[in-house]
């Protein structure tokens, strides 16, 4: 029977967040200290990813030691050199004669045009991975305006003053002993529908509302005809974005495996998202496998992608409105 499952249910990863609210950035890490296997998808034109090439199921390395979801561009892929120190300082990683060098992965999404123009830097990715050494296992991590969800935003298809705050979101589900958990920071550029199609977060009419993405796009095309005979300002247009999560999960999966479930798992990311997977998005899937339970390929991915558009939603849904931007609960409230 399916059931509802934390990050509690997977103790082979610890997790945590460092953010700045004020300036409205931050990062997300999660640690495997005995290593697992992970795997990955990149979709979008927008990537800025790190270590991403290891994860080819060809490539030499088996097992990964860190995870990192970070805010602040590809400035952020500094917070997993924070985290890659954090991980050698505690002897973990592969020994290499008197060394030890952990593999750690990660991508990051754009927000730099929120709060104050800040990013992640190796000292607060440092900070996350020490918080996830020091969190207490049955503490619940904490979503919304958090990590690498602090600056996040949805709804730029009419530019970043008609979108809304978004976060980050965790959703977990467990069949038998099989678990799969998901985390995300969703920064699309796209609307957000909630499991019965209603448009919940996104790019937003005159009045407030939430638009249908096709409408936006027909006032796009109404824009762009009106100001064809003028030069194009290369400061208009949508915001950058990028959509980044993780499945960690105690399946027993080879890296080609947990390559494809990613592949799969975005799935969850066309369902929740439109319009998804664009030039100005650098959408991820990160899937971090422990391997203390056996199980079938084909349940864990559909497993997996149930629990990523879980966790898209409450991105959205576990929002706060800030940085000038409404959230979904304050539509709901007026």
């Amino acid at each position: 029977m399916l059931q509802p499952a934390t990050l509690a249910d997977l103790p082979a990863f610890l997790c945590a967040h460092a953010e700045d609210a004020r300036a409205g950035t931050g990062c997300t890490v999660f640690i495997a200290p005995d290593g697992a296997t992970c795997g990955v998808d990149v979709r979008g034109g927008g990537p800025a990813t790190r270590e991403t090439d290891l994860l080819k199921p060809e490539n030499m390395i088996q097992a990964v030691h860190g995870v990192v979801l970070s805010g602040g561009s590809a400035f952020g892929l500094a917070a997993a050199t924070g985290v890659m120190d954090e991980l050698a300082a505690r002897g973990i990683g592969f020994p290499v004669e008197s060394a030890r060098v952990p593999i750690v992965v990660g991508a990051c999404l754009f927000d730099l045009l929120v709060g104050q123009n800040a990013h992640p830097d190796a000292a607060m990715g440092r900070a996350a991975a020490r918080a996830a050494f020091e969190r207490e296992a049955a503490e619940p991590l904490a979503e919304g305006n958090v990590g690498a969800g602090c600056g996040a935003s949805v709804g730029k298809l009419l530019g970043g003053e008609r979108a809304m705050k978004a976060g980050l979101g965790i959703c977990g589900l467990r069949l038998g002993e099989l678990t799969a958990c998901a985390v995300v920071a969703v920064n699309a550029l796209g609307n957000v529908r909630s499991a019965d199609g209603a448009w919940i977060a996104g790019c937003r009419d005159g009045e407030g509302r939430v638009m249908d993405p096709l409408e936006a796009f027909g006032v796009l095309a109404q824009q762009a005809a009106a100001h064809a005979e003028q030069e194009a300002d290369p400061a208009a247009g949508p915001c950058a974005n990028t959509t980044i999560g993780v499945v960690l999960t105690n399946a027993r999966l080879t890296k080609a495996q947990a390559t494809k479930a990613s592949s799969t798992v975005h799935d969850a990311y066309a369902r929740a998202i439109k319009p998804v997977h664009t030039s100005g998005d650098g959408d991820t899937v990160f899937t971090f496998a422990s391997g203390e339970v056996e199980a079938d390929y084909d349940t864990f991915a559909i497993l997996a992608t149930e629990a990523m558009q879980g966790a898209v939603v409450r991105a959205v849904e576990q929002a706060e409105g800030a940085y000038g931007l409404p959230a979904a609960r304050d539509l709901v409230s007026c």
